[in-house]
């Protein structure tokens, strides 16, 4: 594969100052007077923009998918064909965790049928550590590119020498992370006790 560096530089660059503004929606942002499915879909589009569709074999935002999250009970179903605030909430979360989970473990982040006002706290929540990882991930692709990007400062362990190396690193990240996250939801409701045997809580 040949790759031009300074496309590759240019677009990174433009990626960094983008997902540096990004920020989802606020509560009092999303709309609470009932939409409908192609108008939801419309607006997921844009609150999460940063997600290239080209790149996806399935797409996350259809409303086939959302039809289908529904019927999985993975979100509450609309009111009348209506969706409001919670119900995009809930979307928002599916939407941008879908990339790295699958949708059984996701049930537990953010379970159906609780109040509308624990789906506000753990959206909030939810939105500030997006915004915090995502600058964390800036943070990380500036090291491990630096030599594509020509920064002063390098981390020579991990930093790549090209496109190729890059695009494997972030694809092993992104497989550990992964796991890491799927793991501990297993361990969900369990506790370490007599000398390391693993048994679940009462």
């Amino acid at each position: 594969m040949a790759y031009d560096k300074a496309l590759i530089a240019g677009k990174l660059r433009r990626w960094e100052k983008y997902l540096d503004r990004f920020r989802l929606p606020a509560w009092e942002e999303i709309p609470d007077f009932g939409l409908y499915m192609e108008q939801v879909v419309l607006l997921l589009k844009q609150y999460l923009d940063y997600m290239p569709p080209e790149l996806k074999d399935e797409q996350v935002i259809t409303a086939a998918a959302i039809n289908n999250y529904v019927r999985t009970k993975v979100m509450p179903e609309p009111l009348k064909k209506k969706y409001y605030r919670v119900h995009i909430a809930y979307l928002v979360i599916i939407c941008t965790l879908k990339q790295s989970l699958n949708i059984a473990v996701l049930q537990k982040l953010i379970p159906k049928g609780i109040p509308e006002e624990q789906v506000r706290e753990i959206y909030e929540a939810y939105a500030r550590r997006h915004a915090i990882s995502a600058r964390y991930f800036v943070d990380q692709v500036r090291l491990v590119a630096g030599k594509l990007l020509d920064h002063e400062e390098v981390a020579e362990d991990i930093s790549v020498e090209d496109t190729v190396e890059l695009i494997e690193s972030s694809a092993i990240v992104s497989g550990f992370s992964r796991l890491l996250a799927e793991k501990l939801l297993l361990l969900d409701g369990y506790t370490l006790e007599n000398g390391g045997s693993v048994e679940v809580k009462k």
